[in-house]
């Protein structure tokens, strides 16, 4: 989340002590409304840059600008900043769009290279701590994309021999701007964010779902019984319960996959209504065609711009993919907490990596940590995915003003997904062992294995084994071998593995 000394957002400088400064700002003190009340004054140096609305005192050696400081001080929510993935789609979209603006002739070749530099270095990594603009903010992002816009521009002018505050010869509206508007730079963001971050996650899911296929064949022969309704059932090999998991992670990553190819369609060129108002004609096509050479994608522009403008229901279908993803998890991580219960009272057919000590009070406890802590991850996601969905379709006309939120949640969602696929896959899965014995005690002791006598001694006389079993104690393979229902080579054929679990004939 980066440093959050500016959350709390910055106050209005008093200007009793206004001094001119280096670069032609004025300088003084600022004034702090404390939490019980009354005032501290702190002498920092601040500048006074002017907007539309008036004057504003920024703390002077911050890269953003006056309308930054405004967002600061209007939005102390939560303290949670752009994911940084958003930052660096924001700064590659700036990047794309001065190349595009230069090779189109309206932009000149220093103003263009410097701003280029600049959204390089944030794109890289650099200057995040000068964003600083809460994730709930104004309607659409023009706070962040105001935020990005008076950063690049503070800091070109600076390698330009300019000063801050003064913009000149670049201007964060008029240059680094240029040929944009936050209705079309922000959803063209959160669509290059979520294809920058997607690689990672469908990576982790590759591992998980291997490390699943890898368990499926160690465990191949094991043989348990199967339990539908919580309730014995017919025999199962454990080794195709780890089996069916991988299968479903590898479906679920096919799903996310496809969802997110719709992504790659881009409104930048659109500007403030989907319209093209203030941009060259050919600039969608060149802008698209920069940005994929600079993000390393693959991008094209939309077929509609204004239709991707309005419309954040491509962001919905990537959301729903991940939540359908939650659910598959929680229902696997589920089962290995009852798979690995106990180990003395539970169904402790399987053991999970030991991590961490379970208890402050009971020596000796050992719980299933990283389960619990990917099921806490996908109640996040499914949340997450509610609120992307409610976002969606509050939008009207033609924006969606609650993209920040959408942004906000679905790279949360991604950025924990593939953090506890990951660590499922490595710290738990692959570590996985089973108790074959106790598996098999399960399964010849379950009634239910009785529906395996069905086609070779018929259903009565099958209920009848059943019931001796219920009565006695013994197990269905004990009884029947009493009774001398079968013989040892028919018990043999009967019992084997593959035979019990597949189709037979």
């Amino acid at each position: 989340m980066g440093d959050n000394r500016h959350a709390g957002g910055e106050p209005e400088a008093s200007h009793a002590r206004r001094r001119p400064g280096k670069d032609g700002a004025r300088w003084g003190s600022a004034v702090f409304s404390g939490a019980l009340g009354g005032t501290l004054t702190v002498m920092a140096d601040t500048r006074t840059e002017r907007d539309s609305l008036g004057e504003v005192a920024v703390p002077a050696e911050a890269l953003y600008g006056a309308q930054t400081q405004r967002a600061v001080r209007n939005f102390a929510i939560s303290g949670m900043r752009a994911h940084p993935q958003l930052v660096r789609a924001t700064a590659l979209i700036k990047l794309a769009s001065a190349r595009a603006n230069h090779a189109l002739g309206k932009l000149d070749e220093r103003r263009a290279r410097a701003i280029e530099q600049v959204a390089r270095e944030i794109a890289d990594g650099g200057l995040r701590d000068e964003f600083v603009v809460d994730v709930f903010q104004a309607g659409a992002g023009t706070s962040h994309n105001m935020n990005a816009n008076e950063v690049i521009a503070n800091r070109a002018n600076e390698l330009l021999g300019g000063r801050r505050g003064v913009y000149d010869p670049i201007h964060p509206n008029d240059h680094v701007n240029m040929s944009q508007s936050t209705n079309d730079t922000v959803p063209a963001a959160i669509r290059v964010s979520v294809l920058l971050m997607a690689p990672d996650l469908l990576r982790s899911l590759d591992g998980l779902a291997e490390a699943f296929e890898v368990k499926g064949r160690e465990f191949d022969g094991i043989l348990k019984s199967a339990r539908t309704h919580l309730q014995d059932a017919v025999p199962i090999r454990l080794g195709q319960e780890f089996s069916a998991y991988g299968w479903t992670i590898r479906r679920d990553a096919r799903r996310i996959h496809e969802a997110i190819a719709y992504l790659r369609e881009i409104n930048l060129g659109g500007s403030a209504a989907g319209t093209g108002m203030n941009t060259h004609s050919r600039y969608a096509r060149t802008v698209a065609r920069e940005l994929s050479e600079a993000a390393g994608l693959d991008l094209l522009p939309a077929e509609n711009l204004i239709a991707v403008m309005q419309s954040m229901s491509d962001i919905a279908s990537v959301s729903a993919t991940l939540r359908t993803l939650a659910l598959d998890l929680l229902q696997i991580t589920n089962d290995l907490r009852l798979l690995s219960s106990g180990p003395r009272t539970g169904l402790a057919e399987i053991r999970l990596p030991a991590l961490q000590p379970g208890s402050s009070i009971m020596p000796g406890k050992v719980n299933p940590v990283i389960p619990e802590m990917t099921a806490m991850v996908c109640y996040q996601v499914i949340g997450n995915d509610m609120t992307v969905a409610m976002a969606t379709q509050a939008g009207q006309l033609e924006l969606n003003v609650m993209m920040p939120v959408i942004a906000h949640n679905v790279l949360q969602s991604l950025e924990i997904l593939t953090n506890a696929c990951r660590a499922l896959d490595e710290s738990c899965v692959r570590g996985i062992t089973a108790d074959e014995e106790r598996a098999r005690h399960y399964f010849e002791s379950t009634v239910g294995l009785a529906t395996v006598l069905n086609p070779v001694i018929g259903y009565e006389a099958a209920a009848k084994v059943a019931q001796e079993s219920a009565r006695t104690g013994e197990t269905i393979v004990e009884v029947v071998r009493r009774l001398g229902l079968l013989s040892d080579d028919q018990m043999r054929e009967l019992f084997d593995p593959a035979g019990l679990t597949e189709p037979r004939g």
